[in-house]
């Protein structure tokens, strides 16, 4: 049996989510390179560069990348041979969360009571915490930053299993055109099929921690990932919804059984700002 103090998880939620508001994965600013060669916009080649500038002088002052410095969407593997002592984890979670928010000097961005009072928290919390109990003794952390912009154009369809592929392409393609500019393009998609419809929101975003440009492990849903791909970045919406060829850098698909009589989809839109961190205790 292996004992962690959730102190230890506080600190390492601190860290995460300040390093994945002030610097981009390797990955996604790989992605914006390879955009670049693809654009046939100058406006949207404009507006590639820029972004790449902007990472780049973020993560030397160690500053924000973006002023929406997100809602914390927080991603725990915890092994079942692993004991916790200390605060209960969600508490200590959302330490971290308010410590990154104050040394970091994070926009504070939660409201309490959004149906009456909508009055801000203060320090970024609480963080929306989903745990998955796995085997051995294993206990990682991945943070996810979502920013409004992208959130609110993010939908759900319970679709009919009569719908099939077609219906579910046709979903995704028009979640981004309803979007146009307003997500922040050009975008990453993560894409969450089956289970209920909680549990299809869950993996959408949960697909959005998958490296850019890794696909899914299955070949025929890597196949679609590149269908749903192409059939976006033919909507011709662009970089900053300018117009041009890169409206989306990667779709990530996830899928999970589900019903016999449903067929529940989720998008989870993600801005540029592809903002994610990870780590281990």
């Amino acid at each position: 049996m292996r004992e962690i103090n959730t102190a230890s998880v506080s600190d390492l939620v601190s860290r995460l989510y300040q390093e994945a508001n002030f610097s981009l994965p390797p990955d996604v600013l790989a992605s914006f390179r390879s955009a670049l060669l693809l654009e046939e916009s100058e406006r949207g080649r404009m507006v590639l560069e820029t972004l790449l500038e902007n990472a780049d002088v973020a993560a030397r002052r160690r500053v924000p990348l973006c002023q929406d410095t997100g809602l914390a969407a927080v991603f725990i593997r915890i092994g079942q041979d692993v004991h916790l002592n200390g605060k209960p984890l969600a508490e200590a979670v959302n330490e971290g969360v308010a410590r990154a928010q104050r040394e970091g000097y994070l926009r504070a961005s939660v409201v309490s009571s959004p149906c009456l009072k909508r009055e801000n928290t203060g320090d970024n919390t609480p963080a929306v915490l989903h745990a998955e109990i796995v085997a051995g003794e294993v206990f990682d952390i991945a943070v996810l930053p979502k920013g409004a912009g992208s959130e609110n154009m993010s939908r759900l369809q319970m679709l009919s299993p009569a719908d099939g592929l077609t219906g579910l392409v046709d979903f995704v393609i028009e979640t981004v055109d309803l979007a146009g500019a307003r997500p922040c393009p050009p975008l990453f998609l993560g894409v969450g099929v089956g289970g209920t419809m909680d549990e299809a929101a869950r993996l959408s975003k949960q697909a959005l921690l998958r490296p850019a440009g890794e696909a899914n492990a299955e070949p025929e849903l890597a196949a679609l990932e590149q269908e749903i791909l192409a059939r976006v970045n033919a909507l011709g919406i662009g970089p900053a919804g300018l117009g041009g060829t890169v409206t989306c850098l990667g779709v990530a698909l996830e899928e999970v059984p589900c019903h016999i009589a449903s067929l529940p989809v989720a998008v989870n839109v993600q801005c540029n700002c592809a903002r994610r961190a990870s780590g281990s205790l």
